[in-house]
Formats: structure tokens, sequence, C-alpha cells
């Protein structure tokens, strides 16, 4: 039976890590298999006294430590929105010098939270468009004038997962036409250099210009998990701070993140499953061999 791994990219906050567990204990309750949770950097340093006495796993040590076991195939559910870096470079490399000092272990990497490759799904979108609604129930809306959403993310030096962010903002507008203003999006960081444009709208930029100005503004959060980012007090509380305080009249909101939403565990449910069959993988490393095969 293989041993099945919900991964992150990693935090160095434990509400992340915490949150992950969690997750991956829910998971493992709706498909009645062990489920593991794993990160693929950072984790570690955080102190097991943070953690509820359990040390983070790493990806790296965890599938070595499991293949030493005697565990001949994982398959990796990766906690990620889009095709990053994180997984098409870095885990492919890592786990390959796992396989040289086991290569019977077999490695199956599904797609992540949104694939675009596989027809239209509309449930990451559904679930934010549900967030989006609880903070215009909690919070008393203009008749006259309808929010304006943002759907914000990190922001991304790949091409790919910015376009995943875009393509996921459009089904939300679909979504919410009749009950906001608009939907846009917007990142909350990028790169020095014209490379890295496509991330752009920043989000500090787009709170501080005339049009949202004296407008409710709802922050649909692209986020996982809580950390320095979009945890309490962190980066994304802290740009709409200041947006308020220079634009009078300017009102910010952010929905609770993805991560956070039940409806979630039905996608990581259907990537579970893919997993086992072999179908829509983002990665397939196959035991004894040297060749990894990405899409």
């Amino acid at each position: 039976m293989p041993r099945i791994l919900l991964v992150d990219n990693g935090s160095l906050r434990p509400q992340a890590v915490l949150n992950l567990r969690r997750l991956a204990s829910a998971l493992a309750a709706a498909t009645g298999e062990p489920v593991e949770a794993a990160s693929l950097l950072h984790s570690h340093k955080i102190p097991a006294e943070q953690l509820e006495g359990e040390p983070a796993a790493t990806l790296g040590p965890l599938a070595e430590r499991l293949a030493a076991e005697g565990v001949t195939e994982l398959v990796i559910v990766p906690f990620f929105f889009g095709p990053s870096q994180a997984l098409t470079r870095y885990l492919p490399e890592r786990l390959a010098q796992v396989q040289e000092r086991y290569p019977n272990l077999g490695i199956k990497v599904t797609a992540p939270l949104v694939d675009t490759l596989t027809g239209l799904d509309l449930r990451l979108a559904r679930l934010l468009a549900d967030n989006v609604r609880e903070v215009m129930a909690r919070r008393k809306m203009s008749e006259r004038q309808p929010p304006t959403v943002v759907l914000v993310d990190h922001g991304s030096p790949v091409p790919e997962v910015a376009a995943v962010r875009n393509y996921v903002a459009g089904q939300l507008g679909v979504l919410l036409a009749d009950e906001v203003g608009c939907v846009t999006y917007a990142s909350m960081e990028r790169r020095d250099g014209d490379a890295y444009r496509f991330n752009e709208p920043l989000l500090a930029d787009l709170l501080a210009s005339k049009v949202l100005a004296g407008r409710e503004v709802i922050l649909a959060m692209l986020f996982l998990s809580p950390g320095r980012h979009a945890g309490e007090g962190g980066d994304i509380a802290e740009i709409c701070e200041q947006a308020m305080a220079a634009s009078p009249g300017l009102r910010v909101a952010t929905t609770r993140l993805v991560g956070e939403h039940a409806g979630i565990l039905e996608i990581l449910a259907s990537r579970v499953a893919q997993g086992r069959s072999g179908d829509a993988l983002l990665v397939e490393m196959p035991a004894m061999g040297r060749i990894c095969r990405s899409r």
C-alpha cells in the first residue's frame, strides 16, 4: 500500500505546521487511509515545544525513513495552488537523491489544487466565493456601491503560477457577478525587473489607486495557512492598514484563508484518488528508474 504525504512549502510559523497536520488528519479520516504531513523546507527549524512537542517533518528525511522501513511507493499530494518551481524542480531533485539510496521506491506527485489541464473545476473558486460572502454577511456593505473583490496571492517568479491566480479570479468573477462590483487580482510582492511584471498589480499599488478611493474592498485570500504573510499581524494586514491610513474612506476586509475552509478536503481527497490511480500526475518517478517524467 502506498504511503500518502500531504506536502506544503514550509514555514517558520508554527500555525502553518499545525494547520497542515490538522488537514492531514482530516484527509485521513475522509479517505480512510493514513496521511502524513510534511514540508519541503523551513519547518524543521521550529522548536518542537511550539508544535505540541512533535518536531515538524520535512519531505526528504521523511521519505528516506519510510523507504528504510520498506515503503515502496509514495503518493505526494501538494498543498500548493499551482506548479511552482518547488514542485517541478526542487521536489524531484530532492527525491531523486532518496531514490539513489532506495531504488525500489516509486514516487507519484499529484496535481496541485488547481489543475487547468484536466477540464473545468470550480471547487476552489466556489470555496473562495463562500469566503467572500461570509465577509459580506458580517459587514454592512453599501447597496449602492457593491464591494470590489481582490483575489490576492503572494506573487511568484513563475508565470504559470500567476496564471493560475488569474484563472481562478476569472472563475470567481463569474460566481460573484451579481453580488459584487467587480473581481480583480493582485500580488502581495514581486521580484524586481521587467521579467516579473506578470505579477502586477501589486496589492499596495492597487489599494492606493484612485479608482478604489472611498470604496469597500474585500481581499479574497489565496493563501493556504497562516504565516508571516497572511497570518495575524502579517504582511497583508500591514499593507491594508497603511492603505486605509493613506486613503480615508477606503475600507478593506480580508477573508479567511483557503486552507481554513472545510471544502478544501474535497479537492485534496480527489488528488489522493488520482495519485492512487496514476491519473493526471504532475510528476512520476518510477521505481528503479533514473528519469523523472514531468508534464
